[in-house]
């Protein structure tokens, strides 16, 4: 696997995942900004959020675009994600991932309604 693999893979697992996956794989402190009435979340305030909240059961991450410079990557892409029984929701995502021990860590999230 590549990096780049590795990290739309675990970004994919963000809106797929439950809030298990999201305490195991945020760096501390992570930082997401929602659309309302979510909004700014830090720590963990985003998995007790994710823990609550209805999970998505698909996306379609296109216009992907990345930044890679080290030991950190920046994700950029337009999602299209859909919850059970609502419409899909199309947004502008934006990721920011540091690499540590153990791997890569989401640093930072938002979502802009598109």
């Amino acid at each position: 696997m590549t990096d780049q693999t590795d990290l739309w893979q675990l970004e994919e697992s963000f809106w797929l995942g439950g809030a298990e996956t999201f305490r195991s794989t945020m760096a501390d402190g992570a930082v997401m900004v929602f659309p309302y009435p979510a909004g700014i979340l830090q720590g963990d305030g985003i998995a007790d959020s994710v823990a609550r909240a209805p999970r998505w059961r698909s996306v379609l991450m296109s216009e992907r675009r990345i930044n890679l410079r080290g030991n950190v990557a920046v994700l950029a892409y337009k999602a299209e994600a859909e919850r059970e029984g609502a419409p899909i929701q199309t947004m502008l995502c934006a990721s920011t991932y540091v690499r540590e021990e153990g791997g890569w860590r989401l640093m930072s999230h938002q979502q802009t309604p598109a």
